[in-house]
């Protein structure tokens, strides 16, 4: 971005231009009130409506996939007519609007695609504007995407808490109404900070007729991002399962008792994930800042193939316990189920902020939000792979179930890693557009 475009009150907190903070609380509180209701949701539809295990999990496939199918439109919309601010303002209240919609069990399904509507132009629009706080060659926009992935993972770790707690003491509805309230409280930071966002690039024919075209470097370069979103497809098969078949697991094949007849709440497990990119995220930053200091850079391909390849892992070692558990006639300890949050995340950090940061750097001008879009729209067929595979959570064993979603994740990995070697060609035969998005 030009310097001409940098908001001119613009000071620095923490060390990062404030509108990332902005940024940082809104998305905070926005994954709040998502993974507050993605919480109770599975939950809600087996234990109070009554949805058979195979039907819930579809409908929650169905949903989450429907969640990452709007942004692609989303995304479109705000590059072309209404612009990144307007898309949050309306996708934020349409969203709070479906969350209030979930406490009423008659708006059960409009409720779920109100919320997927407001995601849709929410969530590429918010994510999209992380770029234009930096000017061009600025070394702290490197780091600015796993920054703004710890506000995600902030908001997603107090949802579980706090309206999985209100869901299973008091009633679901109470924590669907929690989950409201905490969409409204991400508008309100967003529009109270406005001042500090990057300022509106221009919209309508004459500035698309402005907008270089797409040569053949921006051309490769979105080719190159569907071939990298088409291969995460397959690793959200496996890692989509944390709110499907693992909240199923934490219920039914997990001995969750501490002591003195004490239970941890089967919701609270969810909040690990995030807790666990609280504390690895500035220690993988750090190392990543040491190794680039002593000229060793490890490529973006090969540290997302390096997280699929955890993710897998993860899910072998479950199988294990679950092989054991079945021989036993037992129930694996919570303390597995921890371990294997640690494992999992780990891996999460190798792929999915280092994804989002790579589809935000790659884009061509004028179309960022669609490339933020084109990420978020591998979860949309990610999804629904989840949730096809989850239907098979009810007809193999918990050990066979865990080694087929291991394998699924060893395969994105495998894929991950071929696509990083044959990239290595490209930049060698002169595609410069990718090859300077990925050296930048």
């Amino acid at each position: 971005m030009s310097d001409a475009m940098i908001p001119a009150r613009d000071k620095n907190w923490f060390g990062h231009p404030r509108g990332l903070t902005i940024l940082f609380l809104t998305e905070m509180w926005e994954m709040f009130s998502f993974f507050g209701m993605r919480a109770l949701l599975v939950y809600y539809m087996t234990k109070h409506l009554d949805m058979g295990q195979e039907y819930s999990s579809l409908i929650y496939g169905a949903y989450a996939a429907f969640v990452y199918f709007t942004p692609v439109f989303g995304g479109m919309v705000a590059d072309r007519w209404l612009g990144k601010r307007n898309a949050v303002m309306i996708g934020g209240a349409t969203m709070a609007l479906g969350h209030f919609m979930m406490a009423s069990e008659p708006l059960f399904y409009p409720a779920l695609a109100t919320i997927a509507l407001g995601n849709g132009l929410f969530l590429p629009s918010l994510a999209s504007q992380i770029e234009g706080l930096y000017r061009d060659g600025d070394p702290r926009s490197k780091s600015a995407y796993n920054i703004y992935y710890v506000g995600v993972n902030l908001g997603a770790f107090l949802a579980p808490l706090v309206c999985g707690t209100l869901g299973e003491t008091y009633g679901w509805h109470w924590g669907f109404a929690a989950a409201g309230f905490g969409m409204l409280i991400s508008l309100v930071i967003y529009l109270a900070g406005a001042r500090y966002l990057p300022p509106e690039p221009a919209r309508g024919g004459a500035a698309r007729a402005a907008r270089p075209p797409l040569d053949r470097a921006a051309r490769d370069r979105f080719a190159l991002l569907i071939g990298i979103a088409a291969i995460v497809v397959v690793f959200r098969g496996a890692y989509e399962q944390v709110g499907n078949t693992i909240a199923l697991w934490a219920d039914s094949g997990v001995d969750r008792e501490v002591a003195a007849g004490w239970t941890i709440p089967m919701t609270w497990f969810q909040a690990l994930d995030s807790l666990i990119v609280f504390a690895f995220t500035p220690l993988l930053v750090a190392r990543w800042a040491r190794l680039a200091k002593r000229g060793v850079e490890t490529p973006w391909l090969g540290k997302m193939a390096f997280g699929a390849a955890i993710v897998g892992a993860s899910y072998l070692m479950l199988a294990l316990v679950a092989a054991w558990c079945d021989a036993h006639g037992t129930r694996a300890s919570w303390i597995w189920l921890v371990g294997w949050f640690v494992l999992m995340t780990t891996g999460e950090l190798y792929i999915l902020p280092v994804g989002l940061g790579l589809f935000g750097r790659m884009a061509p001008e004028g179309f960022r939000a669609t490339s933020i879009a084109t990420w978020f729209f591998a979860g949309f067929f990610g999804n629904l792979l989840a949730g096809a595979l989850g239907t098979l959570w009810s007809q193999l064993s918990h050990a066979w179930f865990f080694t087929l979603i291991g394998a699924v994740a060893g395969m994105a990995a495998t894929l991950l890693y071929m696509l990083g070697r044959r990239l290595g060609d490209v930049e060698s035969h002169g595609t410069a557009g990718a090859a300077m998005a990925l050296a930048r």
